[in-house]
């Protein structure tokens, strides 16, 4: 009976323990599985220490992603803070995508019956123009090093540059062909349509077509055409790919001081342009209204859109001023 509950209760506290990451559990782990043994043996419930591991756990989580206090390797601090801003700043670019391209649909059928939605997609506009063109801009130095190490390095880098050629590839062909279907084809000219290009709108939303409130609603989603649902489920795999791919490549690759910098200055331009994005954006979903036509409706993916671009925010700002405070990325062994 004893020897039972003792593995009911290890079993309990290796749970706990998942909290922490990875690499604190290969360090620490089996200490600390050994010390919430005997703390549940002797109090098996207990409220506040499920809290409390929750929250140190979380803690060392955000530590290793470059957020939060210290990591276990405080050489790779930098790394993995650049890395988080990569992440932050590629969904931040997805999500901002999927909220613009649902606003141009309307924009060019009609003008905007308010000043608000009139001025979010300016704002709007600006905005992902800038954020797409700062990590363009951030990707060139990392790509070029990315090559250049190559060679010495391969086993390291050939994966996760595949994902990103590979998540490239499948994007490019997927979103020039569905972007034949865009919804704002044909719409009626007015004075300040011009101001969205057509065939970018239509692109943005050919590769956004998966962030949709129709994932809740199977039945509606059925009536869609195949090769649209199929297209729906593929992109944001490739998507993941490029994302995970760009991320393991800020993580691997040896940058100098100096590319350090560059980054974290274009990171913190970046982070501050999603902020007036957010403002732009919130300015429709919260005030702007549905238009001639309900063109301009906003539904309720719009505001999770909306929670999860405060969030990027937040994290991206985060991210980049954690930059400073790490040492430069080393070699690797």
């Amino acid at each position: 009976m004893g020897r039972g509950m003792n593995g009911t209760t290890r079993h309990r506290a290796e749970r706990l323990l998942r909290w922490y990451p990875r690499d604190w559990r290969a360090r620490y782990g089996e200490e600390f599985t050994e010390l919430l043994v005997a703390e549940l043996e002797e109090r098996p419930r207990s409220l506040s220490r499920s809290v409390d591991v929750a929250r140190s756990g979380l803690i060392a989580r955000l530590a290793v992603a470059g957020l939060a206090g210290q990591p276990l390797e405080p050489d790779g601090s930098g790394r993995r803070s650049l890395a988080t801003l990569a992440a932050a700043l590629s969904i931040f670019s997805v999500v901002a995508l999927a909220l613009w391209a649902q606003l141009t649909i309307g924009w060019q059928w009609a003008p905007p019956a308010t000043r608000a939605t009139s001025l979010a997609m300016v704002v709007m506009s600006v905005g992902i123009l800038v954020v797409v063109a700062l990590c363009l801009l951030a990707t060139v130095p990392v790509a070029w090093l990315a090559v250049r190490s190559i060679a010495p390095r391969w086993r390291h880098l050939l994966g996760p540059i595949g994902l990103v050629v590979g998540g490239l590839v499948v994007l490019v062909v997927g979103t020039h062909h569905f972007a034949n279907g865009w919804p704002g084809t044909r719409g009626h000219p007015w004075a300040d349509q011009g101001i969205v290009p057509g065939g970018v709108a239509a692109y943005a939303w050919a590769s956004t077509l998966f962030v949709t409130s129709y994932w809740l609603h199977p039945a509606a989603l059925a009536q869609f055409p195949g090769g649209e649902v199929a297209w729906m489920l593929v992109s944001p795999v490739a998507v993941g790919a490029v994302i995970v791919g760009a991320t393991r490549i800020v993580r691997r690759v040896d940058l100098s001081p100096r590319v350090v910098r560059y980054e974290r200055t274009l990171g913190l331009v970046a982070a501050v342009t999603t902020a007036i994005f957010f403002t732009g954006a919130a300015l429709w979903v919260v005030d702007g209204g549905p238009g001639p036509r309900n063109l301009f409706h906003i539904g309720s993916i719009d505001v999770v859109e909306l929670a999860a671009l405060a969030l990027l925010v937040v994290v991206a700002g985060r991210a980049a001023c954690r930059v400073r405070s790490g040492t430069p990325p080393t070699a690797r062994a």
